[in-house]
């Protein structure tokens, strides 16, 4: 099996990364790609009370248990499935039970802090960061945070506050520049989307050495 290629995500909370990953997932055939989420890689705190778990700074790099996805990233790089771990954000830690996910053509990392971290940087073949204005993202925090994941709108403006934007200042934001594509507007950019997918196409041609995947 030829390498899969992995396209790397990024962007600050609430920019439009999962839309974008999504928009792109949804361009080619399931059968010759994945998504892997970082959220999925938060620490196990089973160890800790709920309490104390609530504490967690999850826009930190060491909120992610980095180890785990450089290691399952290996394995499906190699053609191999993995157990992708799921974490459940309204008990702030890792639930027992696993989603297998079989190594696809096309490997997509969509995550905060994906390009933090230099050894995940240098798994990847493409390398794209969601860039959108702060107000915006802010908005679909709160949005998304009160929706999904039974918070209140006074603790979603805190954790903003106290964290969320420290975090993307000092760790999210830096990383534009290991991008190889920024998009504007995130989900909303149709054209660049369009852009990207057939790029991401040309990209599996070439490396399949002309072969293709039937999906050209």
């Amino acid at each position: 099996m030829t390498r899969p290629i992995l396209i790397g995500i990024t962007g600050g909370t609430g920019s439009g990364k999962t839309t974008v990953a999504k928009s792109i997932y949804e361009s080619l055939p399931e059968k010759n790609i994945c998504i892997i989420e970082q959220d999925s890689y938060y620490k196990d705190q089973t160890h800790l009370s709920l309490e104390d778990r609530t504490k967690t700074n999850y826009d930190h790099p060491l909120a992610f248990d980095t180890e785990l996805l450089l290691k399952q990233l290996k394995i499906l790089l190699r053609g191999e499935a993995i157990e992708k771990p799921i974490y459940d954000f309204s008990k702030h830690t890792r639930k027992k039970e696993t989603i297998r996910v079989e190594s696809k053509d096309i490997i997509i990392l969509e995550g905060i802090m994906i390009l933090e971290d230099e050894r995940l940087r240098n798994l990847m073949d493409i390398k794209i960061f969601v860039d959108t204005d702060a107000d915006v993202r802010v908005i679909r925090r709160i949005e998304r945070d009160i929706a999904d994941r039974g918070r209140t709108l006074e603790s979603v403006i805190q954790q903003y506050i106290e964290t969320v934007k420290p975090a993307h200042q000092q760790f999210i934001e830096p990383t534009k520049k290991y991008a190889n594509l920024i998009i504007p507007e995130g989900g909303y950019n149709k054209v660049a989307i369009d852009i990207l997918a057939a790029k991401v196409k040309s990209v599996i041609y070439e490396k399949q050495n002309g072969e293709g995947l039937g999906i050209i």
